[in-house]
């Protein structure tokens, strides 16, 4: 199934001797919801190529809390855990999937080796650094430029377009450890976008309107 998904998701991005090659040293994995797939300081021998799922990239401060960078969806790769290899550091991020997930690993000395001789590896990762880069700015802005209730909803509806579905199936204390407050912030928040007929609060449930 794994080997079938990887075609799907990835052959309009790569060539097929690419394709062919990480069929063959390819490791793949399956993840279920909030497990750990990369973790801080841990020595990265291999990258990966997101099969199925969705996957969080976070960033830990001192005092240990998470704070959500951006998310990986089918069909890309984490560029900040590529970096990492490229510069034999330990990571630097954690990746945690937000859903049950597929994956494939790629060793390091692949990678290095396909950018300089295969011209669709080297602009799948290139594109992939731009869209990273974008996506950390995003995160900049809204954190430096957005009050916690724009930033509250803007979450909400990457969440939706993430899942394709208007109603996501999430905690309180989840939403805060993503967005680096408390729980009881986050639920004075919800109250009011639902006030302002922006969401509707059930049990672990928020539908967007």
């Amino acid at each position: 199934m794994e080997k079938v998904l990887l075609k799907e998701k990835f052959s309009p991005l790569l060539d097929q001797e690419i394709i062919e090659e990480i069929l063959k040293i390819g490791s793949f994995k399956t993840f279920e919801k909030n497990d750990i797939i990369i973790d801080i300081n841990q020595q990265l021998k291999y990258i990966p190529l997101l099969l199925s799922g969705t996957i969080k990239i976070l960033r830990e401060d001192t005092e240990g809390n998470d704070l959500l960078i951006y998310f990986l969806e089918t069909g890309e790769t984490c560029t900040m855990s590529l970096t990492c290899c490229m510069g034999s550091t330990k990571s630097k991020i954690r990746a945690v999937a937000e859903t049950n997930s597929s994956l494939v690993l790629i060793p390091v000395e692949n990678i290095q080796a396909w950018f300089h001789t295969n011209h669709s590896w080297r602009n799948f990762i290139l594109e992939s650094y731009q869209t990273r880069f974008n996506e950390m700015l995003e995160t900049i802005d809204n954190i430096a430029f957005l009050k916690m209730d724009q930033r509250l909803y803007n979450h909400l509806q990457n969440k939706v377009n993430l899942s394709g579905d208007n109603t996501i199936i999430v905690k309180h204390q989840d939403i805060a450890e993503d967005l680096h407050t408390s729980r009881v912030v986050i639920s004075r928040l919800l109250k009011q976008l639902e006030n302002e007929n922006k969401i509707k609060l059930s049990r672990n449930k928020i539908e967007i309107l």
